[in-house]
Formats: C-alpha cells, sequence, structure tokens
C-alpha cells in the first residue's frame, strides 16, 4: 500500500484513478472548498474516507505538508516504454523526457509536473540509482504524475537505444557543453535527456545522444537547478515545433 498526501495529488488520483484508492484520511475540522471538493469527488466514486486527528496524518505522511488529507493507494504502476511512444499521430512528434540518476524527490516531482505541462508524452528513468516516484514526488507534482505515464528502466543505455530505433533523436543537455538551445531544429521525436542534479550525464549516456544542447548564461553561477533547465529547454522545443503547425 502506498501513501499519498497534499490536496492536488489526491484530488488527481480520483480523477485519474479512484479505483486504486482504499481509504481517504481527512484531517478532523480541515474545511475549505479544495477539501469539500475531495471529499464530494470521493462521494461520487463510492471510496470511504474518514476524519482523524491531525497528529495522525503527520505520522503517516512523515510530514506536516499534508494539507489535511491523506489517502491509501495501491503501489505506482510504472508504464511500458512502448506506451510512452504510443501512435506517432498529429502534426508535432513526440518527446519524451529522461532523467539519468536524479535522487532528489522536490526534483524529480518538478520535472514531471513541467513535463505534463509542456505537452511531453512520458518520463522515462531507471531502476537503480535514482528516486522512485513515491509519496513526496507525488506532492511535488502536484497530482501530475498520475496523468503522465512513467517508465522505469532497468538499463538506461538500452532504453535510449530502443528510441532511436523507433525514429528518435535524442538530445543531451548539460551546461556549457554544446549547441546553443535556440539553435534546436525540430527533427522528429526527440528524447531529451537530463542529467543528476550533482554529476550530470553519466559518459556512458552522453555517448548515445546525437545531440548535445545548452542554455546561454549571463550570471556568475554556471548552471541551473535541473527542474529549471527543463523548463527553459522544453518551452524552447514546444514553442518552435508550435510555430511548425
Amino acid at each position: 500500500m502506498q501513501i499519498i498526501y497534499g490536496v492536488n495529488p489526491v484530488r488527481e488520483i480520483i480523477k485519474r484513478e479512484g479505483e486504486k484508492i482504499k481509504e481517504i484520511l481527512v484531517a478532523a475540522g480541515k474545511k475549505g472548498p479544495a477539501i469539500q471538493n475531495i471529499l464530494t469527488l470521493a462521494t461520487e466514486k463510492h471510496i470511504p474516507f474518514v476524519f482523524k486527528d491531525r497528529r495522525h496524518l503527520d505520522s503517516l505522511a512523515g510530514c506536516p505538508t499534508h494539507q489535511g488529507v491523506v489517502a491509501f493507494c495501491e503501489p505506482y504502476a510504472y508504464a511500458p516504454i512502448d506506451e510512452l511512444i504510443g501512435q506517432q499521430t498529429g502534426d508535432v512528434p513526440p518527446t519524451i523526457l529522461i532523467l539519468d540518476e536524479l535522487t532528489d524527490p522536490q526534483n524529480l516531482g518538478a520535472l514531471i509536473r513541467t513535463a505534463h505541462c509542456l505537452g511531453v508524452r512520458g518520463v522515462i528513468i531507471p531502476e537503480n540509482r535514482s528516486v522512485s516516484v513515491n509519496a513526496t514526488v507525488i506532492k511535488a507534482s502536484a497530482g501530475a504524475a498520475h496523468w503522465l505515464p512513467i517508465a522505469r528502466e532497468v538499463n538506461l543505455v538500452r532504453a535510449i537505444a530502443y528510441l532511436k530505433e523507433r525514429g528518435f533523436w535524442i538530445y543531451g543537455a548539460e551546461a556549457g557543453d554544446g549547441t546553443e538551445l535556440e539553435k534546436f531544429a525540430d527533427s522528429g521525436p526527440v528524447g531529451l535527456v537530463l542529467g543528476s542534479e550533482g554529476q550530470g550525464l553519466r559518459p556512458l549516456i552522453k555517448k548515445q545522444c546525437d545531440y548535445m544542447i545548452s542554455i546561454p548564461m549571463a550570471g556568475k553561477v554556471g548552471s541551473l537547478n535541473v527542474s529549471v533547465a527543463a523548463g527553459i529547454i522544453l518551452y524552447e522545443m514546444m514553442s518552435k515545433r508550435g510555430r511548425k503547425e
């Protein structure tokens, strides 16, 4: 059983996969339109809910930032990589975000949220040496993890090679190492690879990239937070592809 907490994550899983929720716990005395909306959705989908002391919710969530609502759910279900690739239809080719050994759940959650908002088809993370999709990640994603398919692959190099076989061009992003982002050209289906918070892309992963891109920097600090960098790059990609329609 998995714990999910926070107003947005609980609301979104009710809307998306309500059948996976076993029970919802609400802090006694907690009111407001957001909580009432959750209780209404739960009632409509016949999901049981109970009111508990807030300290009990603090203990379950492991933190006080649960916003007064906790849900017991089935474990998060990762998607097969073929679900991310999907049927390539429409004018805008698919983009997949590939994350190499991220360990910060806040960063992963922010990346999932950004990817979902900017039209990414799905996210790939490695099975080892990487944070998994846990309650903190889901909270940081504002519930976007329930809507965006996420694949968890044993071998990221093989996963990238598989994407290339399926017609994807692989772009690696690293500070100060590559063509400036503004020169990105729409070249069909794209896999965007971002490295870990401290080490960046591993050499083996970097070798799999068809192109390297970087964001022009003006300040004294040499790099951006990985989730901020992803937002800039994905927006630029989406913008250029949108202008082609």
